[in-house]
C-alpha cells in the first residue's frame, strides 16, 4: 500500500501533466459518438493563468449521420433551472482550436419537462463554427430560461476530428438588451423575400 502511494507521489512530482489527465468535477463525455473523444482537465495548457478543459478526438469517429458528416463528442453538464427561471443567461468561455477537420462550439440548451420532447430553447455555434486551428478567443451563447424549464445544459462540442481547448468560463444572468443567440426563435413575418440582402 505504501509503495503504491510513494509511485503515486513520484509520478505527480514528476510528470505533473500526468497528474491531471482526469475529466474536470462535475463534467461528462456525451454525444452521438463519445467513444470516439477524450475529454481531461489541462493544467499545462492555460489561459489568463487558468486550467483549461481538453476535448480531443481519439480516432476517426464511427457513427455517420444521414447527411454524411461525422458523428461527436462534447464535454458538458445540465443543471437544475430553477434559479433562472424566467432570465436570460450566458454562458461564455474562451476556446483554443487545432486541426479542427470539421467544426467545434460552444452550446446550450433549455429543456421542458420532457427533456427527450421538448427543447425550449438552444443554440450550438453551428451557423458561426469554429474551425481549422486558432489561438484563444471568447465565444459565447445567450439564451432565455422559460418559466416552464427543468434544466440548461451547457458544453463545448468537436465534430469528426481535432483538438478543442475550453478556458475561463462563465455562467451568468444578463440583461434582457443582451440579444439571444437562440437558433429556435423564428421571425414573426417574412424576411428578405427578393434575396437582395
Amino acid at each position: 500500500m505504501r509503495a503504491a502511494v510513494l509511485i503515486a507521489m513520484v509520478i505527480t512530482l514528476l510528470c505533473p501533466a500526468l497528474a491531471t489527465a482526469v475529466a474536470p468535477r462535475g463534467w461528462f463525455l456525451a454525444g452521438s459518438d463519445p467513444a470516439s473523444y477524450e475529454m481531461q482537465r489541462d493544467s499545462a495548457t492555460l489561459h489568463g493563468g487558468k486550467t483549461s478543459m481538453r476535448l480531443a478526438s481519439t480516432r476517426e469517429p464511427r457513427a455517420r449521420q444521414l447527411w454524411g458528416e461525422s458523428g461527436f463528442g462534447t464535454a458538458m453538464q445540465c443543471i437544475d433551472a430553477g434559479d433562472y427561471l424566467g432570465k436570460r443567461v450566458r454562458y461564455s468561455g474562451f476556446i483554443r482550436a487545432r486541426d479542427v477537420r470539421n467544426w467545434a462550439g460552444l452550446w446550450m440548451r433549455v429543456d421542458g419537462q420532457n427533456p427527450s420532447t421538448q427543447t425550449l430553447a438552444f443554440d450550438n455555434m453551428q451557423n458561426r463554427p469554429i474551425m481549422g486551428t486558432q489561438d484563444w478567443k471568447r465565444f459565447e451563447v445567450v439564451l432565455d430560461v422559460a418559466p416552464e424549464a427543468r434544466a440548461v445544459c451547457f458544453g463545448i462540442l468537436l465534430s469528426s476530428t481535432g483538438t478543442v481547448w475550453l478556458s475561463d468560463v462563465g455562467f451568468e444572468v444578463v440583461p434582457k438588451t443582451v440579444p439571444t443567440t437562440d437558433t429556435m426563435k423564428q421571425n414573426r413575418k417574412p424576411v428578405n423575400l427578393d434575396f437582395e440582402h
